[in-house]
């Protein structure tokens, strides 16, 4: 167990890996929404 190990964590970060062991980073689901919605009704430009 350690650095060559690929279900321990730290053998998850020398490889650059992730899994249960070693989560990813979640993406916010609030702004992906909002991002999706601006691009199917863009706002109105005013002149």
């Amino acid at each position: 167990m350690g650095k060559g190990d690929k279900k321990t964590k730290r053998g998850k970060i020398i490889m650059g890996s992730y899994g249960k062991t070693r989560p990813g980073k979640k993406k916010n689901k609030e702004d992906t929404t909002l991002k999706v919605k601006e691009k199917i009704a863009p706002k109105s430009k005013k002149d």
